[in-house]
């Protein structure tokens, strides 16, 4: 499974913005990012906004759509407030087709480039999930998505889904804990299939590597912040990162990170502060 370079090398994450999402999804636009992270779940994500801040950024001459890698979600019910895209009462199977559709028009497009499954329905890869994911298959078939994709997994759900026979999402994006010797289980999952591994909350799931002396120490022995370090370790093992900071400054910051290069011996060390 071939990506090419569909994916831009970092994500911008327009998760908890509210009504600064439109003015924020365009900031990131014009510091340099080229992929956008969303969700049709109003309770943590504010999709108009971002098409918002997208339209605004095409009437700029920032950016065209066909610069932008755009990726949205279907969310179960369990996890959206009373503000659902699609019809509780209908199918899971329509409610994928009506979330996505609603998607497409917050975002002025008629595709995105990547649907996510928003984690799956319970503890294990299920009917609904198996439902869902076929669902989302046929609007990727149809060319409303380029890539599926699921967030929010463990290795047992990835297992269960792969032995169900189903097709292997072309992404997986999680929560990254160092404590969890940054999903080390998933990310390997992933790699032995060619799967893309995005990592999200790399910053505020670990607050103890950044506050860990001889991290902070190194960081500033290679004139970089410590944010900057963390995601150039992050792309160094695999991970292609999101950041949702809302800082132009750090935005700036995090994409030239891009430009740091770390050296084997500094990613050994970072993974053992971690794990």
């Amino acid at each position: 499974m071939s990506h090419g370079n569909s994916i831009p090398a970092f994500l911008y994450g327009t998760a908890w913005k509210e009504q600064r999402t439109a003015a924020l999804t365009e900031l990131a636009l014009r510091a340099g990012f080229r992929g956008v992270d969303t969700a049709n779940q109003r309770r943590h994500y504010f999709e108009a906004g971002v098409g918002e801040g997208l339209s605004a950024s095409y009437r700029a001459g920032i950016v065209t759509r066909k610069d932008l890698f755009l990726q949205t979600k279907f969310t179960y019910q369990r996890g959206q407030d009373h503000r659902l895209p699609y019809d509780p009462a209908a199918t899971l199977g329509l409610q994928v087709s009506q979330s996505l559709a609603s998607s497409l028009k917050n975002l002025g497009t008629d595709h995105v480039d990547s649907f996510v499954l928003h984690g799956p329905s319970y503890n294990e890869w299920g009917d609904a999930d198996a439902e869902v994911w076929e669902a989302m298959r046929k609007e990727r078939d149809a060319g409303r998505t380029r890539l599926l994709g699921v967030s929010n997994v463990s290795l047992h759900h990835l297992e269960q889904m792969e032995a169900t026979g189903a097709e292997v999402p072309a992404l997986v994006q999680n929560r990254c804990f160092a404590r969890l010797a940054w999903d080390r289980e998933v990310r390997s999952f992933c790699n032995q299939r060619n799967m893309i591994y995005q990592g999200f909350s790399l910053l505020t799931a670990n607050p103890q590597v950044l506050r860990h002396r001889p991290f902070a120490d190194f960081a500033a022995s290679l004139h970089a912040t410590p944010a900057q370090v963390v995601f150039s370790f992050a792309r160094a093992i695999g991970i292609l990162p999101l950041t949702g900071t809302s800082d132009a400054e750090h935005m700036r910051e995090d994409l030239a990170s891009l430009d740091l290069k770390l050296s084997p011996e500094i990613v050994r060390a970072m993974e053992s502060i971690a794990g």
